[in-house]
């Protein structure tokens, strides 16, 4: 109550103030003194705003809505966790699908990229399919699989569906629906926005590999050792955002350039790319490579983040996989997918 009675006590005085001017007029002429003197109205307005705001302060927002799901098909069945922002009041919004990786979950992965933050400040729903021990024992994609890298079967087909499903529950925009994930979930999310761009409008892959690198687990141990030339991809696939560490022990670095030769080769575009780099405060140095259509939209960004291993650049330490002295891979996904939108 200190400061709404301060505020009273200002009322107070600028009552007073107003007092004399209007008697120091009383000399003038009665046209003079009628007129309305705007500096002190806007000053007594201000003043009773700022009172007024003390003593009924406006409700914090509130805070999103983290949901568990299960979404079953022809090819099995999967858990997910949803994250509603609390701004939604009906209104349509993106949706960006994130694929944890190998031993994470979804409130692990949640918490490592900080995705629900940003879906705040973005406004923008975020879905997270969880993969079972029962498909995979350390619960990792199976990017590997033959199967699994065909439309309309497996693991692609469950997760195309997860993110159906949402957008049939909800009011999601249909030009900005995305799909990201780290290690298997960033091959697997290639995988994805290969096979479906219908439903997707860009992809994101952290620490990944291209679209049918491997077809069963040998050739994918070899993948991951050394990185294989892939194919291109038929029409050159969505707008892709590439991140990887050139410390990954894990999957090699050269995955993540074959991710972006991938996708460029498909269009046929291998010039004309701009090169920045940069660093994080007290952190790591980048090198990001840009991919432009000559209409400026954009094809793809390779971001090489220098003395990083295999771990997400800029995640929390509260998570598993991360390193927090990368850039901001979470923030710049979101930033690339907007700039991918189309009417």
């Amino acid at each position: 109550m200190h400061g709404g009675f301060a505020f009273i006590l200002a009322l107070t005085a600028d009552g007073d103030h107003a007092t004399r001017r209007v008697t120091e007029t009383s000399t003038h002429t009665l046209e003079e003194a009628m007129k309305p003197d705007h500096d002190l109205f806007e000053h007594l307005r201000n003043a009773t705003r700022q009172f007024l705001a003390a003593l009924f302060p406006l409700p914090a927002p509130k805070p999103g809505h983290f949901l568990q799901g299960e979404f079953a098909n022809h090819a099995g069945a999967r858990s997910y966790k949803l994250y509603v922002p609390g701004c939604y009041r009906g209104q349509s919004l993106p949706l960006v699908v994130m694929l944890h990786g190998c031993t994470q979950d979804p409130d692990d992965f949640a918490t490592g990229t900080r995705m629900n933050a940003l879906a705040e400040e973005t406004r923008c729903f975020v879905v997270y399919p969880a993969q079972s021990a029962d498909a995979n024992q350390h619960r990792c994609w199976n990017w590997f699989n033959a199967l699994d890298q065909q439309r309309g079967q497996g693991e692609p087909s469950i997760i195309a569906g997860i993110a159906s499903e949402v957008m049939s529950r909800y009011n999601i925009r249909r030009n900005e629906v995305y799909v990201a994930g780290l290690s298997a979930g960033g091959a697997m999310a290639a995988i994805v926005g290969a096979l479906y761009p219908d439903l997707f409008c860009a992809v994101g892959v952290h620490s990944g590999l291209p679209f049918a690198s491997a077809r069963d687990l040998p050739s994918a141990l070899s993948a991951m050792r050394r990185g294989m030339q892939a194919e291109p991809i038929a029409g050159g696939g969505l707008p892709i955002i590439v991140f990887h560490g050139d410390q990954d022990s894990t999957v090699h670095p050269r995955n993540g350039e074959q991710v972006m030769i991938q996708k460029l080769h498909g269009h046929g575009v291998l010039e004309n790319a701009a090169i920045d780099t940069g660093s994080v405060p007290d952190g790591h140095h980048y090198t990001r490579t840009i991919h432009r259509r000559s209409n400026g939209k954009p094809l793809g960004e390779h971001w090489l983040v220098h003395g990083a291993g295999h771990a997400w650049s800029g995640g929390s330490a509260d998570g598993s996989y991360t390193d927090a002295k990368g850039p901001d891979a979470s923030r710049e996904m979101l930033r690339f997918f907007k700039t991918c939108v189309t009417p």
